[in-house]
């Protein structure tokens, strides 16, 4: 029996695409994608679209964060093409599962003497695998569906891929059979080598003060209860990178965050540690406050990913296993110890841990007309619901970071992997799309915010609960500490100062102007009830560098 059938390709991608189990796309209408978009979303589908292609991109990653399932990406050849490459990059940083689908140049167009000029003439395959992206080319329609699948397996597994779709070829006819060729499904999680546990073991074995590092890859590991029990265990005391913050929050042995966003009492029991344990944190120079957060001790680096152990910070014990089952491994490997040794449990650290408030650790600066940017992230993590997930766009503002809480590190999404402003707002649309029921504030800059604030509209006609937080120092706030501690003029890096909540108005936005502490706590029943969008147009005094401003050049001089 002949169960087959004669289809265009964009059709049956679609189909399958449907099949698979993907209920959104996120995008920019193109004419080379344009009968594949809108047969996505008649299949239900759905094609959220953004102003711009960087913004497509940004929501399926932040989609794909929020969830954990695949976020699908689809814009145009070309001119759209190459105004995605910024968020592509970004994306294929994160470790997210995202699929960027692209139109690209009819197979075969490049004859001579042809019709033309191409306009949207772009070699994608050699611009976006320079960039480092995982590339397939539907290159016929035989092997259309198979190139799908298979690119679909390779972002599935955590590597942005990009697959580009000749116009020919997607308005090709071809004869399909059965379902949709399968995903290969990720290799299952593995624990370390004896060997390894037992190096670990044996440098454990003669700490005493031993801190335990948490990164975003112990919380994906669900390592949060094992290194928890770990750190009772041996006396340790518990920390995260950026992206783990907030993982030990509530527990008496947290520090919070190690490096850059430490604060004074984190630091100075780090300074007294005599081993670091880390498990799935990168150590880059921000968690390591540019070589200056961790004293001149043993580290014991624990990653699922060799390549990554030792990669920004030298580590003396490696090993190579999931973050949960290595903190197991270590749990049975070790012996119990007595409360003498663990010194850094006695009940007058623990006494002074717990009564620590980093809302009293700054002296707060505010001017007549602009509020100190640490003091209103304290005020904030009281008025905004406790259910929220946080998105940060790049900028000197980041140091709010470690003033606003979030209940899991999943809940909080930083965009900075390419080290640019201007990947916020998309990011928190997707993360926003994926969880609905949950609060999304975004945290961004007005430089960050002036380069995409296109995508109000998109809050808007898309109906997308969005809280956002407008961090406004009128300025390009790091390149104006850049400038000033290097005695250089500022005036280029500053902006007059807009009036953003009149503008979010107009789209349909509930905005308001925060110039005062007051202002901002007049607005907890606003803010504790979210309804429809927000937008809270912050004014912060521009003098208040982030730490790692500081951080930074100081080693910048140490190393002239």
């Amino acid at each position: 029996m002949n169960d087959s059938r004669i289809v265009p390709v964009f059709q049956i991608l679609a189909e399958d695409i449907h099949a698979l189990g993907i209920r959104a796309v996120f995008g920019l209408m193109s004419d080379d994608t344009a009968v594949f978009a809108v047969t996505l979303d008649g299949l239900g589908v759905k094609f959220v679209g953004a102003r711009h292609e960087n913004n497509a991109i940004a929501m399926a990653e932040g989609y794909a964060y929020s969830t954990g399932e695949l976020g699908v990406a689809l814009i145009g050849r070309g001119p759209a093409t190459a105004n995605g490459l910024h968020a592509a990059v970004g994306a294929s940083r994160t470790g997210s599962k995202v699929l960027v689908i692209y139109g690209d140049a009819a197979v075969g167009s490049g004859a001579v003497n042809g019709i033309g000029p191409d306009y949207k003439g772009f070699n994608a395959q050699a611009v976006l695998g320079a960039a480092g992206l995982t590339c397939f080319t539907a290159a016929s329609a035989a092997t259309a569906r198979q190139t799908l699948a298979d690119a679909m397996t390779a972002a599935s597994h955590g590597a942005l891929a990009a697959l580009l779709l000749p116009t020919n070829v997607q308005m090709m006819n071809v004869e399909v059979w059965g379902p949709a060729p399968k995903i290969t499904p990720a290799s299952q999680p593995t624990g370390a080598r004896r060997q390894s546990i037992d190096a670990a073991a044996a440098l454990l074995s003669k700490s005493r003060r031993p801190v335990i590092v948490a990164g975003m890859g112990a919380h994906r590991a669900g390592a949060k209860a094992a290194l928890q029990a770990l750190a009772e265990k041996t006396g340790a005391l518990l920390m995260t990178s950026a992206r783990g913050k907030d993982m030990f929050h509530g527990h008496p042995y947290n520090l919070g965050i190690l490096g850059s966003f430490s604060h004074t009492m984190g630091r100075r029991m780090m300074d007294q540690a005599d081993c670091v344990l880390v498990f799935g944190a990168g150590l880059n120079f921000l968690t390591m406050s540019f070589g200056a957060a961790v004293p001149q001790v043993p580290i014991i680096q624990v990653d699922s990913v060799r390549a990554h152990i030792g990669r920004w910070t030298t580590a003396d014990v490696a090993v190579v296993g999931d973050a949960r089952l290595v903190a197991e491994q270590l749990l049975a490997a070790l012996p119990g110890r007595h409360g003498s040794e663990k010194p850094f449990h006695t009940a007058e650290n623990l006494a002074r841990i717990s009564g620590f408030d980093i809302a009293f650790d700054f002296e707060a600066a505010h001017t007549p007309r602009t509020v100190d940017p640490r003091a209103l992230g304290v005020e904030l993590d009281r008025l905004l619901p406790r259910e929220r997930h946080l998105v940060y766009d790049a900028g000197n503002f980041l140091g709010i970071l470690p003033y606003i809480t979030v209940p899991t590190p999943g809940h909080l999404k930083m965009t900075s992997e390419f080290a640019s402003i201007g990947l916020g707002f998309g990011t928190a649309l997707g993360v926003a799309k994926g969880r609905p029921h949950v609060p999304t504030v975004l945290v961004i800059g007005d430089g960050g915010f002036l380069m995409t604030m296109s995508e109000l509209e998109t809050v808007i006609r898309e109906d997308i609960p969005l809280i956002i937080v407008l961090m406004n120092d009128c300025a390009y706030g790091a390149e104006l500490h850049f400038l000033a501690m290097r005695k250089l003029p500022v005036g280029k890096s500053v902006f007059p100062d807009v009036d953003f909540a009149t503008v979010a108005e107009a789209f349909g936005f509930q905005a308001y102007t925060v110039r005062t502490l007051d202002e901002l706590r007049a607005l907890r029943p606003v803010l504790g009830k979210p309804e429809g969008p927000i937008l809270l147009d912050c004014k912060v005094n521009a003098e208040i560098a982030a730490p790692f401003m500081g951080e930074f050049a100081e080693f910048e001089a140490r190393h002239q």
